[in-house]
Formats: structure tokens, sequence, C-alpha cells
């Protein structure tokens, strides 16, 4: 999982405009796998936001400090929460080991009482025939299977409560922030600056954007419901304990099915089982608090409503701290009323957990970046698809990998779900293709997450002018170009159209944002959940009209100027600057070269 890095970790390693710079910018955002040293703290947001004011690196804007002071305020209750969840988690840890040795003493109670049931069998044949004849009656037609599992079930765990005592309470958490406004008022540049000043005051830490968060949710989903189905063997599905317990083979089904009904029971709601692996690592120390960094929360379809509804509120009830950034405020998600018993709840149970924080800028301060740094900055965009653009466009690649090195290669990179993805042509880090190849095909958020986790350098040649003839490839750019800019990639683009052209539309009328409909399954060649969603309503022109309704309004002006504002920032020397501390290619190589403890090896740190 990557993790955001502050302004202040591009300050540490030198990629930012030294004060004397005239430049002045606001909505700088970055990911970084590395964190800080653990012999420096990285400062709060506010005075992280500070800091960058004074030294002329932003514009200050009321707006923003309000918000970097909110979260500033949230940093400070952070240190005796983690203490106080670390005192927690050692109570609920000894609790669970109590709980479970007494209840494996009241099965193993429950099978000695079956073992000597079956013995007074053997000896009482009278009583056997009579059993064998009361057992082989016909079932009650309204009873239901498993009634009896059920009713054993509760009765063992209400015993385990006289025993042991219920589940501890956990400590009543800070409220998070929900930061929502305008497509470049800085949202996800405070709420990183937030994370990274995290680092080594909270253990658990995680930070989402809303394609990887859906993408993961499916994911282990898809893993529960695996395993339930399989059927597994009494050997292969029985821990070592139930096998070496000293009753006959039938007294071990029966407690193999009892463990199983348990497991059943708890797994019966699939999402509060993954909400319970979204941020802690089962397999590391559990202790401390937990934090949630969800950047752009979007409910424009139904799973994303039900998921996202059960497993946030899941987490906040389980004591995460969450700060979230969004386009809209949470009572304006659901503007189409999918699910709003649902929904309603969410919102309720955010209302209870978060303080809804709005920054009121209408300034877009990528623009503002873009246009201060219009002479200094390198061309990555080609436009229109003239001989002179491409011919540009072709020198710029063959430059590229020659600085990089190495042969120009066809390749196959592993995707989620155990696909694959073939790239035409890459080398070290460089890869190129073609707008049909990403976004002509069903491909999704999952294909541009690993593209963008293998290449910090991607050329996307043929971009064409996006119109509602062409909202499913408009939508996958769109997808595409969030990935790629969540990872710090280096873009260049060979386009018909300038950047502020592309999503103008035709006379077919506006487009729609589709990019959360994507859905991703283990099995290639399945259907889209936007098809699932509108099957049996798809208008004369094929497309689902179901979806068009959904999807009217300003929802997706949102995606479409959000893909713009990212696009042009991209291009400035900022966002360039830090792709070789930010992108998770180079990271992977220095954390190679610190395992080498040769000093005279050294990583491939240039373009």
């Amino acid at each position: 999982m990557r993790k955001a890095s502050s302004i202040s970790a591009l300050l540490f390693l030198g990629f930012v405009r030294s004060p004397s710079s005239k430049l002045r910018f606001n909505a700088l955002r970055s990911y970084c796998d590395r964190t800080s040293p653990s012999s420096i703290k990285v400062p709060g947001p506010l005075t992280q936001y500070k800091s960058l004011v004074e030294q002329g690196k932003l514009q200050h804007d009321p707006n923003q400090e309000a918000v970097a002071f909110q979260l500033e305020k949230l940093l400070g209750r952070l240190e005796q929460y983690e203490k106080e969840m670390a005192e927690y988690h050692e109570r609920l840890a000894k609790w669970s080991t109590e709980r479970e040795n007494e209840r494996r003493k009241l099965l193993m109670e429950e099978a000695e009482s079956q073992q000597k049931d079956d013995v007074w069998k053997s000896v009482t044949n009278q009583r056997n025939k009579f059993v064998q004849r009361w057992l082989s009656r016909k079932k009650p037609e309204n009873v239901e299977p498993g009634v009896g599992k059920w009713v054993s079930y509760l009765n063992r765990e209400r015993k385990l409560d006289s025993v042991v005592g219920r589940r501890p309470t956990a400590p009543p958490a800070p409220k998070g922030l929900y930061i929502y406004g305008n497509v470049g008022s800085g949202k996800t540049m405070l709420m990183d600056m937030f994370y990274s000043a995290t680092e080594g005051i909270v253990k658990h830490r995680k930070r989402y954007h809303f394609h990887e968060a859906m993408l993961k949710i499916n994911e282990q989903m898809h893993q529960i419901w695996k395993n339930q189905v399989e059927e597994k063997s009494l050997h292969s599905s029985l821990s070592n304990w139930v096998m070496n317990l000293p009753f006959d083979s039938r007294v071990k089904e029966w407690v193999a099915a009892e463990e199983r009904y348990k497991q059943e029971v708890q797994m019966k709601n699939i999402l509060p089982a993954v909400a319970d692996k979204f941020i802690i690592d089962w397999q590391a120390d559990q202790k401390g608090g937990s934090i949630l960094c969800f950047d752009e929360i979007q409910t424009v379809d139904v799973f994303a409503i039900v998921a996202l509804s059960g497993i946030v509120s899941r987490l906040l009830s389980n004591g995460t701290v969450l700060v979230a950034t969004s386009n809209r405020a949470p009572k304006d998600l659901n503007q189409d009323g999918m699910q709003r018993e649902i929904f309603q709840k969410f919102v309720n149970k955010m209302g209870e957990h978060c303080e809804n924080v709005l920054i009121g800028s209408e300034i877009d301060y990528r623009r503002v970046i873009a246009q201060s740094q219009r002479s200094m900055g390198q061309v990555h965009y080609f436009w229109p698809s003239d001989s002179i653009a491409l011919e540009k466009f072709e020198k710029k690649w063959h430059e590229v990998t020659n600085q990089v090195g190495g042969q120009i290669t066809s390749s196959t990179i592993r995707v989620m779900f155990g696909r694959t993805l073939e790239v035409p042509e890459s080398s070290n880090g460089v890869a190129r293709f073609t707008f049909e190849y990403l976004c002509g095909r069903p491909v999704g958020a999952a294909d541009y997450i690993a593209v963008a986790e293998n290449y910090h350098t991607v050329f996307i040649s043929g971009i064409p002018m996006m119109s509602m003839r062409i909202r499913d490839k408009a939508r996958r750019f769109i997808t595409l170009v969030d990935e790629l800019y969540n990872h710090h990639c280096r873009l260049f683009c060979s386009a018909a159209s300038s950047i502020d052209e592309l999503f103008q539309g035709t006379e077919e009328g506006a487009l729609f944002d589709l990019e959360s409909f994507q859905f991703e399954t283990e099995t290639e060649g399945s259907k889209l959940r936007r098809d699932v969603l509108a099957e049996g309503s798809v208008s004369s022109g094929g497309a689902p009209t179901g979806i068009v309704s959904m999807l009217s309004g300003q929802e997706e002006m949102f995606a479409f100027r959000r893909a713009v504002s990212r696009l042009i920032e991209m291009q400035t020397p900022v966002y360039l600057e830090g792709v070789h501390s930010l992108h998770p290619y180079f990271q992977r190589q220095r954390r190679e070269f610190e395992n080498i403890s040769a000093g005279n090896i050294q990583p491939q740190l240039s373009f």
C-alpha cells in the first residue's frame, strides 16, 4: 500500500523550488511509500502549510488554512488515543483468548456427552433400535436446516458471556474530518499533509483512492465467497486439535460441524469481515489505533453505497478515525436516491464520527501552477494530431527510452484477481500504449493501477476528443488519468485537441461519468457492473438507459473537470520533479539499494 507524502517530504529531498522563487502554488499532492526517517518527525499539517506560505511556495488561502487547523487539532488528539487503543487491544486480546479457551471447554463437554451417549447406545441394543427409528422419522417441514446448531450456538455464546463477560468496549475515538469542495481546491493536498504527519503516532494507517478501495473490497469479497463455497474433506477442514481429540470419528465429525457452523455464522455478513481486514495487517501486532484516509469518496452506484456503508460504518464503530475528501457533502453524494435507507444510515454514521468541513475556494490551483510555470515547463502534451505534433511525440519517445537505456520489448504485468496485461512496448520503467489499447477494450482500474505501479513514465498516443458516442472510452480514460496521477507517473500524450477541449462533447450531448461502474472479477470477459445493473433496459442506441438516467446532472462534470485539472498539473515542473521521489518504481529501487551492502552500487534514478 503506498503512503501519502506531504510537501515537506519534497522540501527534505530538494525537489521544490527555493524560497527565492516567485512561484506560488496551492494544490500540489503527492504519494510516497517511503516514510521519513524515524529520527525526523514530520510537522503537523498546519505547521507545514504556514511554513510553505511563509516561504512563498503557497499562496495563502483562508479556506485551506482553516482545514489545516482542524487537521492539526485532530493530530494532537491522536497520540493519547493511540495509547488508549493499545491498552484496549491488550484487554481485547486477553478476553478473546479466555473466551476461545472457555468455548472449547464447553464444546469438549458436549462432545464427551456425545461419546457417552454412543457407548450407552451400543450396550443397550433395544434403546439403540428405538433411537434409530426415531432418527429415521421424517423431519417436520416447518423446521429450517441448521436450527438445532443455531440454538446450540446461541446457548454456548450466552454461557460464555456469563463466564468470561462481554467484549471490552473501545475508547471513544476523536472525530475525523470529511473535507469537500471544488476540483483543485487543495483537499487532497491537505489530507496528505495530515497522513504524513501521523507516521510514528498511529500504528495502523492506510490511504486509499476510491478506485483502489473498491477493487480491494471486490477482491476480498471474492476470496471470502470462494472460501465459503469450497468443499473440504474432514482432514483438510479440521484443525489439528480436533483431529487429535480422544473421540471416535462420529463425534469428531460433530465437533467439526459445530466449528464450521460457528464460522458460517461469523462470515454470514461478508462486509464486516472485509472491513476487519481493510486496515490492520492481521499477521502483525494489532495493538493501537487506526486511521483511514479516503480520497474522493463517491456513491454513484448501488455497489458503492452498500459496500462503503457496510465497511466504513464497521470501521467507525470499531474506533477507526476517518479523514475523507470528496467533491460533495455527504448528504449530496446520492442525488439519484439509490438505496435510500442504507445510504441514510451511512450518512448518519458519518455525521456521528466526522466533522464536515467545506473548502469554499472556487479557484483551481492546478491551473494557477500551470500558468505560473508555462514558460518553464517542458512539453509533455502534443496536439493536434498532425504530422508535426506526431513527429515531436515520436522524438520524445526515442529520447526518453535512450536515456533509460535497455532494449524496447513487449512484456506482461500482473493485475489484480489473477489476471495479466500485455504491455506492447516497454523499457526500464517506461511504457507506450495507444488510447484504443488502454481505453477501447474492457479493461479498468485494476489494469491501470498495475500500469501505474510498474511504469514511472507512460506514453499514450491517439487520444481523441471525447464525445457521447465514445462515453465508455472517456470513462476509462478518466480512470486511467486518476491512477497515473495517484501514483505520480510522468505522462506523455499525443491527442487530437488541447487538454481543455478534450471533454467538450458534441451535439450528441454531455458526457456521463461512468468511471465507478467498472466492475472487476476473477473471470475475464464477465459483465461490467453497469451492464448488470442496466440489464433489460437498453436504449435504441445501445446505451444502458438506467445508467444514463442515474448520472444526469453535475456528477459527470466533476469527473471531467478533475481529469482536465490533473492533466494540467501533470505537465508542471513541480509535479514532474516529484516523480523520482514519489513513484513506486523508484521507491522499490531505493529499498533494494538500502539492502545492498556494497557502497559503490547506485540505483537508477534518472530518465
